[in-house]
C-alpha cells in the first residue's frame, strides 16, 4: 500500500463520517417534524457503509488472506429506520392530532443522536490523525533523500 493509497483510505473515512454527521444534524433538525411533504411524520435517517471495491466473498478471501491493505469506505444508501417505533403523544390541541387526540412525532431520540455525533466526530478525527501520519511519513521520506 502506497502512501497516496493510505491517504485515499482516509480520505473516504472522512467524507463518509461528514455524510453521517450531516444526516444526524437533519435527524436532531426535524425532532419535532409531525408532517413532512408526504403528510406523514419525519422518520429517522440511518446510513449504510460498505467497503470499497467489495467483491464476492472468494475475492475478499483471498484479497485479505495476501494483504491487510483496505480500499476506503463507501455509503451506499442512506435509510428511513423503521425499527424504532414512532413517538406518540396525547395533544388534542395539535393541529396534526389525529381524532384521539394523539400526535405522532418523529422516532427520533436526542440523546441517540448526540452520541452518534460524538462517535462520528472522533472517527473523523481518527481519520484526520491517520491522513497527517501518512503525510508525515512521505515527507520524512523525501528528506532522507536529500
Amino acid at each position: 500500500m502506497s502512501a497516496f493509497d493510505a491517504m485515499n483510505v482516509s480520505a473516504s473515512g472522512m467524507t463518509a463520517q461528514r455524510l453521517r454527521m450531516d444526516l444526524i444534524s437533519q435527524n436532531i433538525a426535524n425532532v419535532n417534524t409531525t408532517r413532512d411533504e408526504n403528510g406523514e411524520a419525519y422518520r429517522r435517517k440511518i446510513l449504510v457503509f460498505e467497503e470499497k471495491g467489495r467483491g464476492s466473498f472468494a475475492s475478499i478471501l483471498n484479497s485479505k488472506s495476501s494483504t491487510f491493505a483496505g480500499n476506503g469506505v463507501k455509503v451506499t444508501e442512506i435509510t428511513e429506520d423503521k425499527e424504532t417505533a414512532m413517538n406518540v403523544v396525547y395533544d388534542p390541541s395539535h393541529p396534526d392530532a389525529d381524532e384521539d387526540g394523539y400526535v405522532t412525532y418523529p422516532n427520533v431520540n436526542t440523546v441517540t443522536e448526540m452520541t452518534n455525533l460524538i462517535d462520528a466526530s472522533r472517527a473523523y478525527e481518527a481519520n484526520i490523525t491517520a491522513f497527517n501520519a501518512t503525510k508525515s511519513m512521505a515527507l520524512k521520506g523525501l528528506e532522507v533523500g536529500k
